[in-house]
């Protein structure tokens, strides 16, 4: 049991340890087969994890917060972390290590004890693997995390089994998987309810189309989220990696830019995820409808929008089209319509599961549902299906007066206490993605 769980202190293996035994010319040559790693000991009495998976707005990150918050206090260190950010500080570290040792050793294990360090419950938000550098290093990370006596529990929208499907050496990557189901409870969390899109007043943060009144409408809300009187509206710099990203205006804790100001460039989830970390609240304008021809940057738009909604922040924007037509065209819309009427999943009045009165309008006015749009052959793969429905979900909660008014200190709301209490998740959010 967690509750009477004592992590051990953690060890730091040498540098030299993670080098390869040094060995003759010719029993190189003899010795058949890459060398073997040294084995990783997992403590006997280390409690059994959580992996927690289901559908967008099935209540994973809430359950997961819930545990965070309520840890008992024999757990002194914890660490609460978007899976993306962990793996981007993980290969910052291991680069690091590289440079300043070379690349012949096995600098997982180092970085493995550093992390845990850190906390002796991990806690991951949004495990999913789709890239061949995370898929090979993963099972020796996570068998040198819990060799420290770190407890993980994590969220995801699949199954173990399904991770990394169709990924390159996949085979590579089955260890892994069973390490998980092992080593970690696996939970379904699958529910029809979509609980982010539970009817809330919307707040007009989301404007169309792109007239005159785009432009006032983006301004307002410039003035209202940032500070004019004490930081007077100017542009700010700030670097990623060596890069720099400009933010063409700023004030207090809001930005505002563009959509091809930002997203519209070769940017990534490092830059979203600086800007987070120095901005509440967001004025995107002249967002565009994407098709299929523009799926670069639909994905970069999503990876922002993720930042944004991980972070607490704010998010305005004015678009060219309703919200529902972002990442379809309205051919498009047709196009996968008329293959929903051929397959019988678009039906005459049947329910739009999971969408706001708002959402729900839009989509009885093009005959859409969310079902034939999560089929929709348009989708190149069962990570971008998810990936559309989790932006249109959570694009539903930052569109709502509950999000939107969500630490401004509003009296009806608790005043002072309440934005001071939002003000320390932000912070906390904040140290957990250093």
């Amino acid at each position: 049991m967690l509750r009477d769980y004592r992590a051990p202190t953690v060890v730091h293996p040498s540098i030299e340890s993670l080098k390869p035994s040094s060995q003759s010319f010719f029993s190189a040559l003899l010795r058949r087969g890459p060398a073997k790693k040294r084995p990783t000991q997992i403590p006997s009495n280390l409690p059994k994890g959580l992996y927690m998976y289901g559908d967008v707005g099935s209540g994973k990150t809430m359950l997961m917060d819930m545990f965070y918050d309520t840890l008992s206090p024999n757990v002194t260190s914890k660490t609460r972390i978007h899976f993306h950010n962990f793996m981007q500080d993980v290969h910052k570290r291991l680069h690091a290590m590289k440079m300043e040792h070379g690349s012949d050793l096995d600098a997982v294990q180092y970085v493995a004890a550093d992390l845990a360090e850190k906390g002796s419950v991990l806690c991951f938000d949004e495990f999913q693997c789709t890239d061949v550098a995370d898929a090979m290093i993963l099972r020796s990370l996570i068998e040198g995390l819990m060799s420290h006596g770190v407890v993980l529990v994590t969220t995801s929208n699949r199954h173990p089994d399904d991770l990394y499907k169709n990924g390159i050496q996949r085979a590579s990557f089955i260890p892994c998987i069973n390490l998980l189901k092992t080593r970690l409870r696996v939970l379904n969390l699958d529910s029809r309810t979509d609980y982010r899109k539970i009817p809330r007043p919307p707040s007009g943060v989301f404007y169309h189309p792109l007239d005159r009144a785009a432009v006032s409408h983006a301004e307002k809300w410039f003035r209202f989220l940032g500070d004019l009187d004490g930081d007077p509206p100017h542009s700010a710099t700030h670097q990623v990696w060596g890069r720099n990203i400009v933010v063409p205006k700023a004030s207090g804790k809001a930005a505002m830019f563009a959509f091809d100001e930002l997203i519209g460039k070769a940017t990534s989830a490092a830059d979203y995820l600086e800007l987070v970390k120095s901005y509440d609240a967001f004025i995107v304008t002249g967002v565009p409808g994407m098709t299929h021809r523009e799926r670069d940057l639909a994905r970069r738009f999503i990876t922002f929008i993720d930042a944004i909604y991980e972070s607490r922040a704010k998010l305005v924007m004015t678009t060219a089209v309703p919200l529902f037509e972002l990442f379809m065209s309205r051919s498009e819309i047709d196009d996968a319509l008329e293959d929903g009427r051929k397959s019988g999943s678009v039906k005459e009045a049947e329910d739009h599961e999971g969408v706001d009165d708002v959402m729900r309008q839009l989509m009885d006015d093009m005959g859409m549902n969310m079902k034939m749009l999560k089929n929709s052959s348009l989708f190149s793969g069962d990570e971008e299906r998810f990936a559309f429905s989790r932006a249109l979900s959570r694009l539903s909660e930052m569109g709502s007066q509950e999000w939107v008014e969500r630490g401004l200190g509003m009296e009806h709301l608790g005043g002072l206490h309440e934005k001071e209490s939002w003000q320390r998740v932000r912070s906390r959010w904040k140290e957990d993605s250093m």
